[in-house]
């Protein structure tokens, strides 16, 4: 049995009365997806090339431009939305007011409730020490619970193999057959070799990387002699966090991973939003402030297409 902390019902329901209920204001009217189709809203007019159906010929604009041009609509359809989540151990680290796989769920939760609310479906993979589970993609309530069970119940692992986003990633190229909203919800701590995959995920797929952050991860206090452990390996190293220089290094070492993170995200042509551990994706999806309001944004913009 699911302990209270860990219960799906109160999970949601929280999410309800504490973000979703605040933002009923701004999903109100129509929504829908950024995939072309036969729907009736103009979308674009372009060029026509070889394949293109003539009846999407636009008359007027091939008579001005002397060159033939074909008119792109906006599909007005259900979208499917796919959720690829990191629970590996190092999703277990937090040092601000919560652990990175509480922002996890609540994240999850929030944006699937409100997609499902709108009659569209989600899934998810889920990762621990490999890939453990594809949640195949349905509608409804009853589907936002069971992601949340899914999760709350996934054990925190004391150790693992090192993270391998690849393999998260390349399982959803195989698996999600269907163009959908896809979101990597990570800290991106993993081996190398994500970048390829996720740059042809995001040719397939309209995709979003939720990075989760805390504050210890990118600057070290001058706390003097710590032991620190490795949350995948379990290896423990002792450190002097008042010598200036190792925090020094420190700080260069955060550097380059955050430019080399950007640049990969770049390259794959894939948006980011951040969520760190030191706010609460509650008062932050409805004050204002940075970091989590940009994930409830998304979560609007999803809900609308």
């Amino acid at each position: 049995m699911l302990s209270p902390a860990s219960n799906p019902e109160r999970t949601l329901r929280r999410l309800d009365w504490t973000i979703v209920r605040r933002l009923d204001g701004l999903l109100q009217g129509d929504y829908r997806t950024l995939f072309r189709g036969q729907g009736l809203d103009l979308a674009d007019i372009r060029e026509y090339v070889a394949g293109d159906d003539v009846r999407n010929i636009d008359w007027n604009v091939t008579a001005r431009l002397d060159l033939p041009h074909v008119r792109e609509y906006l599909e007005d359809r259900e979208i499917s939305a796919h959720f690829l989540l990191d629970l590996s151990p190092s999703v277990d680290f937090g040092t601000a007011s919560a652990h990175k796989r509480d922002l996890l769920v609540d994240f999850v939760g929030l944006v699937a409730r409100l997609l499902t609310r709108h009659g569209n479906r989600v899934g998810a993979i889920l990762y621990g020490k490999h890939v453990e589970k594809v949640v195949p993609a349905r509608g409804g309530r009853m589907q936002v619970l069971r992601l949340i069970d899914e999760m709350q119940r996934r054990p925190r692992l004391e150790s693992s193999p090192a993270t391998s986003l690849a393999e998260l990633i390349e399982t959803a190229l195989r698996s999600i057959k269907r163009r959908s909203l896809v979101f990597i919800v990570s800290d991106f701590f993993s081996m190398p070799g994500w970048e390829k995959p996720l740059g042809l995920l995001a040719r397939r797929h309209e995709t979003l990387a939720i990075r989760l952050t805390d504050p210890r991860e990118r600057e070290l206090p001058d706390i003097g002699f710590v032991i620190m452990t490795d949350s995948e390996t379990g290896e423990a190293l002792h450190i002097d966090t008042h010598d200036a220089r190792f925090r020094k290094r420190f700080a260069e070492v955060v550097d380059r991973r955050e430019r080399a993170l950007g640049a990969a995200f770049r390259r794959a042509g894939v948006d980011t939003l951040e969520l760190s551990t030191e706010e609460d994706l509650a008062s932050a999806c409805t004050s204002g402030r940075s970091g989590a309001v940009r994930s409830t944004r998304c979560a609007t913009r999803a809900s609308r297409w």
